[in-house]
């Protein structure tokens, strides 16, 4: 159960909410007399990223009703002085459609004498390598970029105003997954982020639609070669299996007339297409029906199946929830979202405002994603930006959850694969991070590029001509050099341009800003009024934990800090408690319950 802050002659003490058990999958609504801060905390937690004791409050305020609609309905706040990705400039006319491989780069250059907007030279050594190199600038400058657009989402998700459609967005990345590594263009990825952001919590079908014509999704699915004749059935089996109805509910000659139906779907650089020429007009018979449907005739039929709402409904409400959904449950879920036609609004609000959201079963039952994780804790420190160091994607990244790499197109897992041994203590280093920044940090966006890739720039700067540089290391001898003498003449390196196309993406791309966190703990003691080393324990663990440790691990933290600050008095300490402050919050951000949300 979440802890409640009671103050007592200015000392903040935990103390348990009483939640009837009997709330557990009651979906009437909570109410007015039973709404309280400890609600409202709960409330950020999972609709946003958590707040501060000020946002908690302010929220505490309202009624439930209200402060659902501020959440959901976005009633009372403006989210446009957000400012938009500031985006470096780096694609290059000519780059579209981007080939699939280096060889296939250099196979359209000898065919064509161009590509990539690049026409080769007509004589001379190498007269390939600057496509080469254009080739692997757009890999490298691309994922960069990617980069550079998470960190712009994570800021939004610490400071927007509205913290909902962040994390709708966070939810429909993970429904509708693709990667940067197949895309392989940050402007699409950019796109579908967009797109989650304005539609995250509007219509289901809409969105669906959106999505499926997104250049992202059909570049990510394969629908370049879903054409008449000959359609591919990536498209559509993750469409019913993995976007709308789960396994089940479909036949394997429902994937082959919806394939049949999509054919044809395509995109030009940024902007959908439907190639006529590709698509098959013929009938088709789908999930029972039969016509010459298209995509969106699919979709359609789709929606009208009632396993589409009870399976998006029972997806949204264990992400938002917990794990653990009854099917009766579930179909009351999904009755309330096809009673709405698909608005996800209502079926939100409907979720946050019931009984059995602030149950015992559903409150500090959820292991926070590593996205969650970072940002919360930023959030509940008071910061107003996603500091550079740690570097926010390789924190994630490294617990599992980077930002536009789900690792297959089911998304991420979620609950308990989030944590395993080693990843519990990777999570309480990232705490350690934050807290006592590392020193040493090498910015990965400048100090970048695989082995290969610094081996080569390290030998180019001793003074190596290039076919020395690039020589494969495990060749030796007469062989090494007949390679050395063939390389004086050969159309393109391929390692060399690796090497150089890293250095072109790192002139163009916008470096990330490597601040530390602005933190300031002694500030915050005294703000709240805290008088002694058990206050501030108890503060620290309402203010950052919406699960408090056991009594065992509370008073051992009240232990630590009265031994390293020498004292129990704060009046005492106030000139050097810096330090010490920052190693208790360090370890109550290693405390297990630290993971739950």
């Amino acid at each position: 159960m979440i802890g409640a802050l009671l103050t007592v002659g200015g000392a903040p003490a935990l103390a348990q909410t009483a939640v009837p058990a009997a709330w557990q999958n009651d979906l009437a609504p909570i109410a007015a007399s039973d709404w309280n801060a400890d609600l409202a905390a709960h409330l950020l937690e999972r609709a946003g990223f958590g707040g501060t004791p000020e946002e908690i409050q302010a929220l505490a305020q309202l009624t439930p009703a209200q402060a659902v609609a501020r959440l959901v309905r976005f009633q009372g706040t403006d989210a446009g002085k957000l400012p938009p990705f500031d985006e470096s400039g780096i694609h290059d006319a000519g780059l579209e459609p981007f080939p699939p491989s280096r060889p296939a780069v250099t196979d359209l250059a000898k065919a064509k004498g161009e590509a990539l907007g690049i026409k080769v030279k007509a004589s001379g050594n190498r007269r390939l390598q600057p496509i080469v190199d254009e080739f692997f600038y757009w890999l490298r400058a691309s994922a960069l970029e990617t980069n550079r657009v998470a960190y712009w989402w994570a800021n939004r998700m610490l400071t927007s105003p509205r913290p909902l459609e962040e994390k709708m967005a966070l939810f429909w990345h993970g429904h509708f997954a693709s990667n940067e590594a197949k895309v392989r263009d940050y402007r699409k990825l950019l796109g579908e982020l967009e797109l989650f952001q304005k539609q995250g919590t509007g219509n289901f079908r809409d969105l669906t639609v959106a999505v499926a014509q997104s250049p992202g999704m059909l570049s990510f699915l394969d629908a370049g070669v879903n054409v008449k004749g000959a359609s591919n059935e990536n498209f559509a089996r993750e469409i019913m299996e993995l976007f709308t109805m789960g396994v089940g509910h479909y036949t394997e000659k429902d994937i082959r007339e919806a394939a049949r139906a999509f054919t044809g779907w395509n995109y030009v650089d940024l902007k959908f297409v439907v190639n006529q020429d590709q698509h098959d007009d013929g009938e088709k018979t789908f999930l029972g029906r039969t016509g010459r449907f298209d995509g969106v005739d699919v979709i359609d039929i789709i929606m009208q199946q009632p396993a589409t709402a009870d399976y998006i409904a029972g997806k949204i409400y264990r992400y938002f929830v917990r794990q653990d959904l009854s099917p009766e449950l579930q179909k009351q879920l999904g009755a309330v979202l096809r009673q709405h036609k698909y608005e996800i609004a209502a079926l939100l609000e409907t979720i946050f405002l019931s009984r059995d959201f602030y149950s015992p079963a559903s409150v500090g039952t959820r292991i926070q994603s590593p996205v969650e994780l970072a940002v919360s804790t930023y959030k509940k420190l008071g910061l107003k930006s996603i500091p550079g160091v740690p570097d926010f994607n390789l924190v994630t990244g490294g617990l599992g959850q980077q930002l536009f790499a789900p690792p297959t197109v089911a998304g991420w897992a979620q609950g308990q694969a989030w944590i395993t041994p080693g990843l519990l203590l990777e999570r309480a280093n990232f705490a350690r991070d934050v807290l006592f920044p590392n020193i040493s940090f090498l910015p990965p966006d400048r100090y970048t590029g695989g082995g290969e890739v610094r081996r080569v720039a390290e030998r180019i700067r001793e003074g190596m001509d290039i076919s020395t540089a690039t020589k494969d290391e495990a060749k030796t001898g007469d062989v090494a050099e007949s390679n050395k003498n063939a390389d004086r003449d050969e159309e393109f390196n391929t390692r060399y341009g690796s090497f150089r196309g890293s250095q072109l993406a790192i002139e163009r791309v916008k470096a990330i800003p490597r601040d530390t966190a602005q933190v300031n703990l002694s500030r915050m003691v005294i703000r709240a009024d805290l008088r002694n080393t058990t206050q501030v324990v108890d503060y620290f663990i309402h203010r950052f934990m919406r699960v408090p440790p056991g009594d065992e691990a509370r008073q051992k933290l009240i232990a630590f800090l009265d031994k390293d600050l020498g004292t129990t008095d704060i009046t005492v300490a106030q000139t050097y408690m810096e330090q010490s402050l920052r190693l208790v919050l360090h370890l109550i951000m290693s405390q297990p319950e630290y993971q739950l949300g």
